[in-house]
């Protein structure tokens, strides 16, 4: 079986033995989530806090993610606030490569 990565759009051969585990949300991708105006918003914070500042006052993953039927594949982000309280936040990548927020609560 095989699927299209879309972080880099090549064709890529699926296995069940790909790892699941989070990844670390670089620099670069932590700046792109920011620049995310709902993001902004749910945060309450504004396009002058730094990535890394973002970064302290959330939880965050990356998964390489595969659908186990047809679908999606590439990359899921979730994010999640420093409190315990509502949903995480659900990204992927659209059919341009930016983020977009896959489930607005």
């Amino acid at each position: 079986m095989y699927r299209i990565n879309a972080r880099n759009g090549k064709i890529q051969q699926s296995s069940y033995l790909t790892k699941k585990a989070p990844k670390p949300i670089s620099l670069n991708e932590w700046t792109e989530i920011l620049q995310i105006p709902k993001i902004q918003e749910a945060w309450g914070v504004s396009q002058e806090i730094t990535p890394e500042e973002f970064a302290s006052v959330c939880y965050g993953a990356r998964f390489d993610f595969v659908s186990g039927s047809p679908g999606y594949c590439g990359d899921l982000y979730m994010i999640y606030g420093d409190a315990i309280s509502g949903v995480p936040i659900a990204l992927i990548r659209n059919s341009e490569n930016r983020l977009e927020i896959l489930v607005d609560n």
